[in-house]
């Protein structure tokens, strides 16, 4: 098996909250109705991207690591499965106000997928904010109360954002996405989230949405919101490698490129370039490739030294 860079197509997840934005600027291509969230690096059941060129083209990228996890390198060997999923999310309206589960309560409860994430926000509307954690810690009691009463949302964070911003948000973490917000997500590969207030909106069937309120109450933090010291958040970005967050699920970067950036990839992991605007092209594993704002691509671990040349904005994921 030749080494290359593989073009991942996502799979595409349409809602009541999503927009057309990654359809009609980001080159992603669905007959749904919107694209809410593009899967751009996926090997989950719910939904896996699957490759464009080369040998795998046309397989589903879950297969590909299934069957060749070589790819993945030494440290996503250490998860039981293939650990990361990377999206596009494009809110017109505001996302549900959730929370995900950690490792404990999975394993406490014996189902669903713990979900640590973090989210890069490409753009964003002038007024466009995020709620995160609790203005003030409350009590069980209080949070129990605020949602039998639907007063939350006067409870939680509310955090202002920019283009630019980046927020790393821990499983068990109260949050949500607002309207008016374009963001890139790093997250563990997992779809399980409690959804604890919803606006009263309904779905397709007519029916109020589900809602999880105790898992929720079950399992959220009710402290205010508090970026790890492992993640920064830049004013402005340097030129070349911007190092996000270095956490032990994955590391993140922000590449800045207006003329040419060398790096490796080594035994250890592969590196997943998400294209978040301009173009250029990639060279690596003796293969020149385009890129274009809106692509995903995937260097094999062990493919070694590899150059991007361009003017491009670039989200690195590693393990």
């Amino acid at each position: 098996m030749k080494l290359y860079p593989i073009k991942l197509s996502p799979f595409v997840s349409e809602t009541i909250w999503g927009g057309r934005k990654l359809i009609e600027e980001y080159g992603v291509e669905t007959e749904k109705a919107n694209a809410a969230e593009g899967w751009m690096l996926s090997c989950h059941e719910a939904g896996s991207s699957s490759a464009v060129n080369g040998e795998f083209a046309g397989k589903s990228f879950a297969d590909i690591v299934k069957n060749n996890p070589v790819l993945c390198g030494t440290n996503a060997a250490k998860f039981d499965d293939f650990p990361i999923l990377i999206k596009f999310i494009d809110a017109r309206d505001d996302l549900s106000v959730q929370v995900h589960p950690t490792k404990e309560y999975c394993e406490k409860t014996g189902r669903g997928q713990s979900k640590t994430e973090c989210w890069y926000i490409i753009d964003c509307d002038e007024d466009a904010q995020l709620l995160l954690g609790f203005a003030d810690e409350i009590s069980p009691e209080e949070f129990k109360t605020a949602i039998e009463n639907n007063t939350l949302t006067d409870k939680v964070g509310k955090v202002k954002v920019k283009k630019g911003d980046f927020f790393f948000i821990e499983s068990g973490t109260l949050h949500a996405i607002c309207k008016g917000i374009l963001l890139a997500e790093v997250q563990e590969s997992s779809n399980t989230t409690y959804r604890i207030y919803d606006y009263d909106r309904r779905g397709k069937d007519g029916k109020p949405r589900e809602l999880h309120v105790s898992d929720a109450v079950g399992v959220t933090m009710l402290k205010k919101y508090v970026q790890p010291s492992f993640c920064k958040a830049y004013e402005l970005y340097s030129e070349g490698k911007n190092l996000l967050c270095d956490s032990p699920l994955f590391k993140v970067w922000k590449d800045e490129i207006s003329k040419d950036l060398t790096d490796n990839a080594d035994e250890k992991s592969f590196v997943s370039l998400l294209i978040l605007a301009g173009e250029g092209v990639l060279e690596c594993c003796g293969e020149t490739v385009s890129l274009v704002k809106g692509d995903s691509w995937f260097i094999p671990a062990g493919s070694g030294e590899y150059t991007i040349k361009g003017n491009l904005e670039i989200l690195e994921t590693r393990i």
